[in-house]
């Protein structure tokens, strides 16, 4: 019997925000631990929550950019249980009236189109973040309140690879948006899966299992594909599949259960008596979604008729929203957009990714790297000059010209000048006419070496290659 997968994610987003959902405590994922706490974060008797504007505003760009019927008014409910991460011993969020509910994207595998249904995002905060050590844990309450969306599918994904594809589309509209830095690896952006499996044919839903917190893509594709394999498995066995909480065991590389759902979990839900229902204007709506950053597949768009890239290279560029962004601001002194990408890729990334340094924190100002891509696309200077220059200029974010102009970086363009050199070296080989007449091009290679040595490598290859052809042809 043949088994398909149904498959619905639940994925998290820690907002990009200054400070947290309901309080004013500054917001900063490399400050030590319980430095960065209010009263309410702590849930101290007498504190009350206050709604973080920017995190509605980021909320709607979402909602929108995940074509959602957005509501027009905030309602929050309270979440209640009990857990050592939890320190009001409930969470706000929003049960009955999410901001966006009815909402979809397109994802491509293998040249295919498929629309994935959403089912809603709501806002809440987040959880207090804990560190397990072998026979203690430890609390960070920095994490507590950080505004959250949660946006959950409608049971739609059929395998590890449609729902990797959902979660990288996810993760550019909320990078792009810059609503979120989408940095899986350090918990911006986590992923609960639901998946049941049953034989193809049949619409009811098999039994449920939930796989928690799944860090990376890569793990969330193959914790899917394990766990459908188990669970038909089990039921080719005869074996009932038990409604359960499992994790991803990145060593073993296979899901491991956490604990057995016997019932479903009641949070007693109910209206947040400290927040009164705020009406959202049409005005506040339509500006959040004006102001939005320009997403990915517009800027996708812009970059292959603007630049006129080829696929591959607008896919780079494009993979980090800063590249992006850096290479925007560079075009604006360049119309040699496609010798920019070029330079950017090879050269920039490379450097980024040799030195392990963040695009952010790379100081060349974009003029000057539109300026040395023009030079050597002039040929004023030649790829080895363009190197020392680049790293002159990553040292002393200094520009090209002026390099050039000290270090003596230039190559020689006169004719005459080249066409000497090129003599002087037929004279000394006389059968270089001859052999190159007889088909032997390497005749031709010689030569530029030779006049490339005496030169130190400054010679401007085009103009010397026609010459050394004429001469070699008398």
């Amino acid at each position: 019997m043949n088994f398909e997968a149904v498959i619905g994610l639940e994925i998290h987003v820690e907002m990009k925000t200054k400070s947290k959902m309901f309080s004013s405590a500054p917001i900063d994922f490399k400050a030590e631990p319980n430095t960065l706490i209010a009263p309410l974060d702590m849930a101290f008797p007498g504190t009350m929550p206050i709604v973080n504007k920017e995190a509605v505003r980021n909320a709607i760009r979402v909602a929108n950019a995940l074509h959602m019927e957005i509501d027009h008014e905030l309602w929050f409910d309270r979440k209640n249980y009990f857990y050592s991460d939890l320190p009001k011993g409930y969470q706000i969020t929003q049960q009955d009236r999410p901001i966006g509910k009815e909402g979809y994207l397109e994802i491509e595998v293998d040249g295919i189109k498929k629309r994935c249904d959403i089912e809603r995002i709501h806002m809440e905060e987040d959880t207090c973040m804990q560190h397990h050590f072998s026979s203690y844990s430890l609390l960070d309450y920095n994490r507590a309140g950080i505004p959250l969306i949660e946006i959950v599918s409608k049971p739609v994904l059929r395998s590890g690879v449609e729902a990797r594809k959902y979660v990288e589309k996810i993760r550019e509209i909320v990078t792009f948006a810059n609503v979120s830095d989408g940095k899986m690896e350090e918990g911006s952006l986590r992923c609960d899966v639901n998946i049941s499996i049953r034989p193809y044919g049949v619409d009811t839903f098999g039994t449920k299992v939930e796989i928690k917190n799944l860090n990376s893509l890569a793990h969330i594709e193959k914790a899917i594909d394990f766990e459908t394999k188990r669970q038909s498995e089990l039921l080719l066995l005869g074996k009932k599949v038990q409604q359960e909480t499992r994790r991803f065991d990145e060593a073993k590389k296979e899901t491991v259960l956490m604990r057995v759902k016997t019932e479903a979990a009641d949070y007693k839900y109910f209206t947040e008596p400290n927040i009164p229902p705020i009406k959202i204007s049409d005005e506040f709506i339509n500006n959040a979604i004006e102001t939005c950053p320009e997403l990915y597949d517009q800027k996708f768009e812009r970059f292959m008729k603007n630049y006129a890239l080829n696929v591959t290279d607008a896919q780079i560029l494009l993979s980090n929203v800063d590249y992006a962004n850096y290479y925007d601001k560079c075009a604006l002194f360049t119309t040699n957009y496609q010798n920019l990408a070029n330079f950017f890729i090879s050269s920039i990334l490379g450097y980024l990714n040799k030195n392990v340094v963040d695009i952010k924190d790379f100081n060349v100002e974009p003029k000057f790297v539109a300026e040395l891509v023009d030079l050597l696309k002039s040929k004023e200077i030649n790829s080895t000059q363009g190197a020392d220059i680049f790293n002159k200029m990553v040292k002393e974010n200094k520009s090209p010209l002026k390099i050039k102009e000290e270090t003596g970086a230039t190559l020689i363009s006169d004719e005459v000048k080249i066409r000497e050199l090129v003599l002087e070296v037929i004279k000394l080989n006389p059968t270089l006419p001859s052999d190159f007449k007889a088909g032997k091009t390497r005749a031709q290679g010689f030569v530029m070496g030779q006049i490339m040595r005496k030169t130190g490598g400054k010679i401007n290859p085009a103009i010397a290659n026609k010459i050394i052809v004429e001469e070699l042809n008398k």
